[in-house]
């Protein structure tokens, strides 16, 4: 990882950056005009409408409200309470629409078997066929997400679930084994987080071979994955290889591909974000397109 993309990835969690830029006078009209191309708008129906203009398309989503870290109950309960509202509200749109939750936004470091709770609930929302994809948080927090998943998946709700497993990690292929056992669909990332090198591949081709062995893995287990990846020989090697597995994308990113996928039989999900709180998502996709 270069040195420009590793300070844009701290400057992307850095809650005093985010606030001088704010104050700046055109600052937060400039920076929101730059993430407006990543980010459906403030929202709920912003979302929808992006959604459903995607599935017009032939393009599945999976909708994420903004936010992560939460730190108090109310809040995590509060989160957890406008997801099963969104869930429920999805009988209303396109079969392809999901959802999408990073686990921390839901309550993760305030009380993690609530957390699996809220998790559960949301699943159980859904219409039938619909899936909540988890997100992929730092390495601290990987354990929990996974022992969150996999309780709710538990609880008989594996079919409404989907994880992240970020490629990157040592740990990944075990984990991706108990999440296949477990029934729960599999959402393959390269790893976005600045991890310590004990523990993660180094970015760049260590990753990508990393994927590569992990995405065979999965498909010799006959499990139910996607190719969450905007690394397109990374991607076309493996349709190649595999066949047309489902392709995951994110809003605003190589927005030409989707549809030259779906032209080509090739079943492609954007990941849409909305909410308030969409300045350190920017920032990550800024810093992911220094040397991604």
């Amino acid at each position: 990882m270069n040195l420009d993309r590793a300070v844009l990835f701290r400057l992307a969690t850095s809650a005093r950056f985010e606030r001088t830029l704010r104050a700046v006078p055109g600052g937060e009209q400039s920076a929101w005009r730059a993430a407006s191309r990543y980010v459906a708008g403030t929202g709920a129906t912003d979302a929808v409408r992006v959604a459903q203009g995607l599935a017009a398309r032939g393009v599945g989503t999976s909708l994420d409200q903004f936010g992560e870290m939460v730190r108090d109950r109310a809040t995590a309960d509060a989160v957890a309470a406008d997801y099963v509202r969104l869930g429920e509200g999805l009988a209303g749109q396109p079969e392809s629409v999901w959802l999408s939750a990073d686990l921390s936004h839901l309550g993760l470091d305030v009380d993690a078997a609530r957390c699996a709770d809220h998790l559960a609930a949301i699943a159980a929302a859904l219409p039938l066929g619909r899936r909540i994809q988890v997100g992929a948080e730092d390495h601290t927090r990987t354990d929990a997400v996974l022992g969150c998943v996999l309780a709710a998946a538990g609880r008989g709700h594996a079919d409404r679930l989907g994880a992240t497993v970020q490629a990157n990690l040592h740990r990944s292929p075990a984990d991706a084994d108990r999440l296949v056992a477990a029934g729960v669909q599999v959402r393959l990332v390269k790893g976005a987080y600045l991890e310590p090198a004990g523990l993660a591949h180094p970015h760049g081709e260590p990753t990508d071979v990393a994927y590569l062995r992990l995405a065979h893995r999965l498909a010799a287990a006959g499990a139910d994955f996607s190719l969450a990846t905007h690394d397109g020989v990374l991607r076309e090697a493996l349709l190649a290889a595999l066949g047309p597995r489902p392709v995951e994308q994110l809003l605003g990113v190589r927005p030409d591909v989707p549809g030259e996928l779906v032209e080509r039989g090739v079943p492609v999900r954007v990941y849409v974000p909305f909410g308030a709180n969409w300045f350190r998502y920017w920032m990550r996709r800024v810093a992911e397109s220094r040397g991604a």
